[in-house]
């Protein structure tokens, strides 16, 4: 075996990453390299502004990312502006960094001088600034896109690297589908880059072509062949195309890479790159087997995700790793069973290590058992319901779900109410009569009558009241007159409507979501009638209702908490 080599899964890797692969490791730096906001942004569909892009450099920095590619300076007067104001402003401010020093900002160039004047131009405010230069080294790409010659390519790097030393201390090259490049070119372009003055040497998979061992034996073969691969960083950037961006990722870095370019969410190009938060977390579930550290302040993770994707407009699908709706949910009735008798029976990681706080793990659907029906009550106030309600309320609950996807904590306070007291008829505020008038001329204006029968009491009959309210429209007339009548406070926060048919006769249904005032919980109510208005005011009254109930609910438990009784 040649000095200094082992070999790893038929690959040569360097000792030093061999070591790595013992099971006492010594922990080396991994720089995140974060460019959610130069290849994040070449999502189809994404445009960020300045504001928006500064938004969320301020938040990489509070998220511990050590290197931001903040755009591509000469791509457009907006991105130079962009990177120049996140240089001058995030790019000096250390603040909420465990590091103690801020962010480095890196602007991306082409092996142009025009373009790297332009980068240097945008980025040398910032305190720690890079410029990450690149030309393409795959035959392909020099024969049919840039129509250079292997030797002219090679000039190209050395003359573009120097200058770009000539201006800046961190230089980062990278040889565009390296993936797809000849190995002995790859060698000899990376040792060009490294004697003109780069310092981290950067190995994208352009085009997502690789697969995981493939990508390791490229970074263990360069760092090992390349002149003076030994004294620079290397890098991974890989794409999502097969799926494989994170295990590629994971394989370079176990081949030696210590710096990983990512994004948040995985955004990107086509398939999308490698994901931040899987990355990072999969180095905090096995610090065992993977080598690295980093800066990242996992407890920021999800924040962050929501961030970039509000900014962005690209929605986290729901089973995304980490960060998705459904990463910490649980719906099988087992392994709900298994998660409340001890939660690593089926998570590996906390939710709250990603910064998901009190998060309800438990998604109840019909899947579900009588364990985690139980357990999401007694989080709702209800430790004390004996076997009988229970089973009631549980059987109910199983035949909501066959009608209804999401089963809300409002279900669930509705669904004890029926077990305990039967039937909900006559201990609801009912619409009774509605009637309607309203003038588009001058401006808009609605008068609504509306007509409540209260709640009875005791088996007697409930009172109808009756209120005539003025409103800027008919919706507005409707709803002031139904506050009017029950006093209930509540707060209207969302309101849509469908047709159920086609057709000018269709039957229309309304939902609304209310929140009693002051309050976070949230209340649906649903209501359909070939009315639109009417079907409104039956909505509203319903959200109403259920509002009611669970305020009352939740009063009286806490009530119950505080002197010592159960509220059954």
């Amino acid at each position: 075996m040649i000095s200094g080599l082992r070999r790893v899964a038929g690959a040569r890797v360097p000792a030093r990453a061999a070591r790595w692969l013992s099971t006492t490791l010594e922990h080396e730096q991994l720089i995140i390299f974060d460019t959610t906001l130069r290849d994040g942004e070449q999502t189809p569909g994404v445009t960020l502004g300045l504001e928006e892009k500064l938004i969320i450099a301020s938040k990489l920095s509070q998220l511990g990312v050590d290197v931001c590619e903040a755009g591509f300076p000469i791509a457009s007067h907006g991105d130079f502006e962009a990177v120049k104001a996140i240089a001058e402003t995030v790019g000096n401010d250390a603040s909420n960094r465990l590091t103690g020093q801020p962010m480095t900002i890196c602007g991306l160039a082409r092996a142009r001088m025009a373009d790297i004047d332009r980068c240097m131009e945008a980025v040398q405010a910032a305190q720690n600034h890079r410029i990450h230069t690149f030309l393409a080294t795959s035959d392909i790409h020099l024969e049919y896109k840039l129509k250079l010659s292997r030797e002219e390519c090679l000039e190209q790097i050395d003359k573009m690297v120097r200058y770009a030393k000539s201006l800046c201390d961190d230089i980062e090259f990278s040889p565009e589908d390296a993936g797809r490049s000849d190995r002995e070119f790859l060698v000899e372009a990376l040792g060009v880059a490294i004697a003109a003055g780069a310092t981290t040497l950067n190995i994208p998979d352009t085009v997502g072509y690789n697969t995981p061992d493939m990508y390791g034996e490229t970074i263990a073969y360069l760092i090992e062949n390349t002149p003076g691969g030994r004294d620079v960083i290397f890098s991974t950037h890989c794409h999502d195309d097969l799926g494989l961006a994170t295990a590629n990722t994971l394989a370079g870095i176990m081949a030696g890479a210590r710096q990983a370019e990512v994004t948040m969410n995985g955004i990107g190009e086509r398939a999308g790159n490698t994901s931040l938060e899987e990355l990072v977390m999969t180095t905090v579930v096995h610090p065992t087997r993977i080598p690295v550290r980093t800066n990242i302040v996992t407890e920021e993770l999800t924040s962050t995700s929501k961030m970039v994707s509000q900014y962005t407009g690209v929605v986290v699908q729901p089973n995304k790793a980490i960060v998705g709706a459904n990463a910490f949910s649980h719906e099988s009735g087992i392994h709900q069973d298994g998660v409340l008798k001890h939660q690593e029976t089926y998570e590996i990681m906390k939710p709250a290590t990603v910064g998901l706080i009190d998060h309800d793990n438990l998604v109840l659907g019909k899947l579900s058992g009588k364990s985690g029906f139980r357990a999401r009550l007694e989080d709702l106030g209800y430790q004390f319901l004996d076997g009988g309600v229970l089973s009631v309320a549980f059987e109910s609950f199983k035949e909501l779900c066959d009608s209804k996807k999401t089963i809300t904590e409002g279900d669930l306070h509705a669904l004890v109410r029926d077990a305990l007291q039967g039937p909900t008829e006559g201990l609801d505020w009912t619409l009774v009569n509605l009637s309607l008038s309203s003038s588009s001329s001058g401006y808009s204006r609605a008068t609504a009558t509306v007509s409540l029968k209260t709640p009875s009491a005791d088996g007697t009959e409930g009172e109808i009241i009756t209120e005539a309210v003025h409103g800027t429209s008919s919706i507005d007339a409707v709803y002031t007159a139904i506050d009017k009548v029950m006093q209930s406070g509540g707060v209207l926060k969302d309101y849509t409507t469908h047709s159920v048919t086609p057709g000018s006769d269709s039957l229309g249904t309304v939902s609304c979501v209310v929140s009693a005032p002051g309050g976070d919980e949230r209340y649906r109510g649903e209501g359909s009638d070939s009315d639109i208005l009417v079907a409104s005011a039956k909505a509203y009254v319903n959200a109403l209702n259920l509002m009611l109930f669970c305020e009352h609910n939740r009063a009286n438990l806490q009530e119950d908490r505080r002197v010592g009784n159960a509220p059954i």
